[in-house]
């Protein structure tokens, strides 16, 4: 009768980065069909457009300011949360809580701004269908603003709170991936709510 050999696994990591952990594959996949999405809404708003000779019918623009500000503090935050990705995957929990914090503080002046970005977009969501493929492009925006800012405020709790495991910073580093998603697609939100309509 053959001896049954035994493998001690006791030594391998319990986590680790990049593309070994499903939290990852999970992460990119989220990023594949909220994009998808980001560029249906996109070219929604491009096809309500062709029949209309002015864009946008009967209103205004959006008002630059509060966007602009918003473009501004969001693309400011890419900064941190590299800092953030760099510190969690460098296994620093201090400067991981510091830089995750930073993150947050720049999430939470984006909805913040959010809120005075509704008010001047100089059309409400029931008016037409320009009125309403801006509001539902902007609600889909801030919808990922908003989770992802929630989702940082439970990881740093979970950070000062414990248990520090290491699968804990891979979930931080997995979240400033998620986090550049939600910078990328403002830029191109920005340029087709604020910008297209001023060069049609």
């Amino acid at each position: 009768m053959s001896e049954r050999r035994t493998i001690d696994v006791s030594d391998l990591p319990t986590f680790a980065f990049g593309h070994h952990p499903l939290t990852w594959w999970a992460t990119w996949s989220i990023i594949f069909m909220e994009g998808t999405m980001f560029v249906v809404f996109f070219i929604a708003y491009f096809f309500l457009r062709t029949p209309v000779p002015d864009w946008p019918p009967g209103v205004a623009p959006p008002d630059l300011l509060f966007g602009t500000l918003n473009l501004l503090v969001i693309l400011a935050s890419f900064v941190p949360n590299h800092l953030t990705k760099k510190a969690a995957e460098d296994l620093d929990l201090r400067r991981t809580r510091l830089w995750l914090a930073v993150t947050i503080g720049f999430a939470a002046a984006a909805c913040v701004l959010r809120v005075f970005e509704f008010t001047t977009l100089n059309v409400l969501w029931d008016q037409n269908a320009y009125g309403s493929i801006v509001w539902m492009n902007m609600a889909f925006h801030t919808a990922h603003l908003a989770t992802d800012l929630m989702d940082s405020v439970v990881l740093l709790a979970l950070l000062f709170r414990g248990p520090l495991e290491g699968k804990r910073m891979v979930d931080v580093s997995e979240n400033s991936i998620y986090w550049n998603f939600v910078i990328i697609f403002w830029v191109l939100m920005y340029a087709v709510v604020y910008v297209a309509p001023r060069l049609m």
